[in-house]
């Protein structure tokens, strides 16, 4: 895992779950590293999410596209607190294990979630340092790229997208970039993930066997 994720990760909830292992592949051009912590989800489910939402934004916005190519090392597919993350020390994009494998959303709404850490992207590889950022103005960047990608797609696709760029721009600065208490998020993921693991009762074959 590179270094920072590594850190973080540990810092959040003690490390990595002992057992876990690391996926590496390639999806369109992207290397993507896939930790799945839950049995109850399939990671190639997880990786056709999103590969359906790397190709809507090579089909709808393809400059965009060749951004992430050239800003991102990474696309990292791990359980976390939340959709989406940017890391500037890895350059790496997080999107979130149990949000690629919703049905109840389109590809559209996973896009647009990866085209906002894009932005986070440009704008650390453009060489703006962290002490100068005005988080709520940059977030406002992300969200109108938002906004722009769910106007240029179909409409049944472009709708849902649209509607959460338009709320999120209507909010007051402490609103659009908030402080996350991430020891209240870590507690709150744990116990969903506690509840599914006790919905899932498969059977699993030994570890090299099946």
């Amino acid at each position: 895992m590179p270094g920072a994720l590594w850190a973080l990760l540990s810092r959040l909830f003690g490390g990595a779950p002992r057992g876990v292992e690391q996926e590496r592949l390639s999806v369109r051009g992207f290397n993507v590293l896939v930790e799945n912590t839950r049995p109850d989800i399939a990671t190639p489910d997880v990786i056709e999410r999103l590969d359906e939402a790397l190709g809507l934004i090579e089909r709808t916005q393809p400059w965009r596209f060749r951004h992430l190519r050239r800003d991102l090392r990474v696309i990292w597919v791990v359980r976390y607190p939340t959709r989406g993350a940017y890391f500037p020390a890895d350059r790496a994009c997080l999107t979130e294990l149990t949000f690629l494998a919703r049905r109840d959303i389109t590809a559209a709404t996973v896009a647009s979630s990866i085209l906002h850490e894009g932005v986070h992207a440009r704008v650390d590889c453009r060489g703006v340092q962290p002490g100068s950022r005005d988080m709520a103005r940059e977030e406002r960047l992300c969200r109108r790229a938002e906004l722009a990608f769910g106007q240029a797609l179909p409409a049944s696709l472009g709708a849902p997208v649209i509607e959460r760029a338009i709320e999120s721009l209507a909010l007051a600065d402490a609103e659009v970039a908030p402080d996350i208490d991430w020891e209240v998020a870590r507690r709150r993921q744990a116990m969903i993930d506690e509840a599914a693991a006790g919905r899932d009762e498969r059977p699993r074959p030994p570890r090299g066997e099946g």
